[in-house]
């Protein structure tokens, strides 16, 4: 407890650059560019009616197309020696229990902006009480952890080794007109958790009334209490998108790319505001066209009318006047921004559907080969994510099994089976059967219907029958016209 000495600071100062970025990288992953880069405001119009801002949400692109190949198909978890074994049936119990499938894209969305996603496991009710036991009963439930709550402790000398989690979150407490603020933090050790509660202090306040900083004033005597787990780990797994051997902290895919976000939007304002400006543009006329004043001086106003006289009359044509915006060089720089980023990103245009995307008549391995760069970079996030879901689910059955007592299972480390996000190619995987197999039937019938179809076994069954029955009654012969055969 340590970091939530009384005097401290809270979120504490090693952490504050970290819990930043978070924040900077979300507004950018849910296209609130303006909110991040100031630089073009500034450029383009000190008055802020006049601001033209124009941005494209290239790092939400990013985010979702890395969580696509890696959750976007539900990956599989085995374990016992059989599909109904004890072991087999609990694991599937634990992941569709606690809707691990939504629960794990969510955390590898969230993982591509932060860099880093936490999974809590604790036994309790989903709604804390609120509801009856018979609707909402005891059990284990694996949930995501907001990773800006989370301050990890490190080993000595080790700075890549977590020894405890700690879990610390402001709660504003109203008592009639007055309000208070206070810290809840649970420390998780391995075997036990202590929970604890601290008095507030807000000492920064940003100009939209958004508390970002506040003091620990005193500790609440009564509400610290220690928890025994029963289950030698800590019921806190991190999963680092990825990282480096000599810090816990992960690494995002979009921070080291904001000076490319922030270029591409800046010269997208400025196309725009070129356009805007050829759009509305003003006019040259000769000189005594427009109307006098008393005193003998045309009327015009050029900010509004935008017309003004040049020279003669004789010797200017009525014109608009235009200027060289380098439009071309515009669009030649963004294409090489967009390009240089993608190749930053290690995603393929071919996986955006723009470029040379055409796959017309490719094989399934030609376009595996063209978006080697992305399955890379998810093969890389996939190592990680393997490991954590292997101990998140060995920690889910060492917490029942201490909370509920024995049970009728064996606990096993399960597999994880990822897919690889891509669609198959049917034609390409008969043909490489029929050749390993001698052109031997790979499938049954009744196999094929169910896969084809979408058909439950019962329906299957049923289809079969139904064309044994027009198999036995078809005749040939009633095809056939008179002196056919003859």
């Amino acid at each position: 407890m340590s970091l939530f000495s009384i005097g401290s600071y809270y979120p504490e100062p090693a952490h504050r650059d970290r819990i930043r970025r978070y924040r900077e990288n979300k507004k950018l992953f849910l296209g609130k560019h303006y909110d991040v880069f100031q630089r073009v405001q500034k450029k383009l119009s000190r008055r802020q009616n006049e601001l033209l801002y124009i941005s494209t949400n290239l790092p939400g692109v990013i985010c979702k197309k890395s969580a696509d190949f890696l959750f976007g198909e539900q990956p599989t978890f085995s374990a016992g020696k059989n599909d109904n074994s004890n072991e087999q049936l609990a694991i599937e119990r634990l992941v569709e229990g606690n809707d691990l499938h939504i629960l794990n894209y969510e955390s590898a969305l969230s993982n591509a902006y932060r860099g880093d996603s936490f999974y809590k496991i604790r036994y309790g009710q989903e709604f804390g009480g609120m509801v009856g036991k018979e609707s909402d009963p005891f059990r284990v439930i694996i949930e995501a952890q907001n990773p800006e709550y989370v301050f990890p402790e490190t080993a000595p000398g080790d700075a890549n080794r977590i020894i405890a989690y700690h879990i610390a979150y402001p709660v504003l407490v109203k008592h009639g007109d007055f309000e208070d603020w206070l810290l809840t933090t649970e420390s998780h050790y391995p075997g036990r958790i202590v929970y604890a509660k601290f008095k507030l202090d807000p000492i920064v306040v940003t100009v939209d009334n958004e508390i970002n900083e506040w003091r620990i004033s005193a500790e609440l005597i009564s509400e610290r209490r220690e928890v025994l787990t029963g289950v030698p780990y800590l019921l806190v797994v991190h999963v680092p998108n990825y990282a480096t051997d000599d810090c816990w902290e992960g690494i995002d895919d979009l921070s080291e790319n904001k000076p490319l976000f922030d270029e591409i939007n800046h010269r997208l304002s400025q196309i725009a505001s070129i356009l805007d400006k050829h759009a509305d543009p003003a006019m040259a006329v000769p000189a005594g066209t427009l109307g006098e004043d008393e005193q003998g001086n045309p009327i015009f106003r050029v900010g509004v009318d935008k017309v003004f006289e040049v020279m003669g009359k004789d010797e200017v044509v009525p014109q608009y006047i235009t200027w060289d915006g380098q439009l071309q060089a515009a669009f030649m720089e963004l294409d090489k921004l967009v390009k240089l980023l993608l190749i930053n990103a290690e995603i393929p245009e071919i996986a955006l559907g723009s470029g040379d995307a055409g796959t017309s008549g490719a094989s399934g391995l030609a376009i595996k080969w063209r978006l080697n760069s992305i399955l890379a970079k998810v093969n890389r996030k996939r190592q990680y994510y393997n490991k954590a879901l292997k101990r998140v689910l060995l920690i889910t059955q060492l917490l029942e099994i201490a909370c509920k007592g024995s049970q009728d299972y064996e606990v096993t480390i399960p597999k994880v089976k990822f897919k690889d996000g891509l669609p198959d190619d049917e034609t390409e995987m008969a043909n490489i059967m029929s050749i390993r197999t001698g052109g031997k039937a790979t499938i049954s019938q009744k196999s094929a219907l169910m896969w084809l179809d979408d058909l439950t076994e019962e329906q299957a069954d049923v289809e079969l029958k139904r064309m044994q029955e027009e198999d036995a009654v078809a005749d040939p012969s009633i095809f056939q016209q008179p002196g056919d055969g003859e």
